[in-house]
């Protein structure tokens, strides 16, 4: 009587898979039986049931052991693929409840993109280098954009009219200083303090209308009686803004962050801040995610940091040893 036919979709149990795993590594019935946490009797009828399932016998018994017969050893092949696979769905699922992998998309205005986020992103793939992170660093209203539609798991922006604020999550985080960047060779650049006055006939690049950091600066000028510059070059690019005061006398109005970033070591790119003798403060950004999507572990940790890190002392940012590889310290 010949062997049955095996099923068009032959079901095995991962625990079947691993007995005929350990009888292929051992040889023996009674060290595999031993090594799964079986008794030889019970592994002997489960072996059975296995052959049933494939219609096939899959070991030969032999004087020096089992050893895997041909359609035995091709079943062999694909239990250790998909054995392998479970272990490393096991080590996937371990690893994105403990936060220290999966996939993460956070955006942020530029201030704090380069104050806090950056630093904190650095923490957490410390212990997390698998963890697959994106940052994007644009307005707030292409933030909240992407944040609403469920493109980011939290931003680091400032409230606008057009959402509604009851969609998300809100923790107030803090506002932005504004500085004044030149090169470092600009007439003004040695002076003790520079007046607005001085500075209203400059030449500027600054973002577009409607920024806050440009919005910040002009409010200045008109707090004081002074017209907006009239010299102004629009553009909302960081990169080109560098570019175009590297090769002039321009001035850029920015967040005290970038500028920092820009004077001190390690980049130290030949630019400086001038000294004006009033703050400009912009307005406050915020911590937002969406009520209706929970965090994933891994957020959750890179929010915890992001909050630790807007609470402490205000940062020196990248004023480092070459011990520390440029990490901001703390001042």
């Amino acid at each position: 009587m010949s062997a049955p036919a095996p099923p068009a979709r032959l079901m095995l149990k991962p625990a079947q898979l691993r007995l005929i795993q350990q009888i292929a590594d051992h040889g023996q019935l009674q060290l595999a039986a031993e090594t799964v946490g079986m008794t030889q009797p019970a592994a002997s009828r489960m072996l059975a049931e296995i052959e049933n399932l494939v219609g096939a016998q899959l070991f030969l018994r032999q004087p020096k052991g089992m050893e895997p017969t041909e359609i035995g050893r091709t079943v062999l092949r694909r239990a250790r693929v998909i054995l392998r696979e479970m272990v490393s769905m096991a080590a996937d699922v371990r690893a994105l409840r403990e936060g220290v992998g999966g996939s993460l998309r956070v955006g942020a205005v530029t201030g704090p993109a380069v104050g806090y986020l950056v630093s904190a992103i650095r923490e957490i793939k410390q212990d997390a280098p698998d963890a697959d992170i994106t940052v994007d660093v644009m307005p707030s209203r292409e933030l909240l954009g992407h944040l609403a539609a469920g493109e980011m798991d939290f931003v680091l922006a400032r409230i606008l009219p057009e959402f509604d604020s009851q969609d998300f999550n809100i923790l107030p985080m803090r506002d932005e200083k504004v500085s004044f960047l030149t090169r470092a060779g600009h007439p003004l650049s040695r002076a003790p303090t520079v007046t607005l006055t001085e500075l209203a006939g400059q030449e500027w690049i600054m973002q577009s209308r409607g920024a806050p950091i440009r919005e910040a600066t002009l409010a200045a000028f008109a707090d004081v009686g002074l017209a907006e510059p009239r010299n102004i070059v629009n553009s909302p690019s960081l990169l080109l803004t560098i570019a175009y005061l590297a090769q002039c006398d321009a001035v850029a109005p920015m967040s005290e962050e970038v500028a920092e970033l820009l004077i001190r070591p390690p980049v130290a790119a030949g630019f400086a801040m001038l000294q004006v003798p009033h703050e400009i403060r912009v307005s406050a950004y915020y911590l937002l995610d969406l009520k209706r999507r929970p965090l994933s572990p891994l957020a959750m940790r890179l929010r915890e940091k992001l909050v630790a890190l807007s609470q402490s002392p205000v940062r020196d940012a990248w004023q480092g040893s070459p011990g520390d590889a440029g990490l901001p310290r703390q001042r």
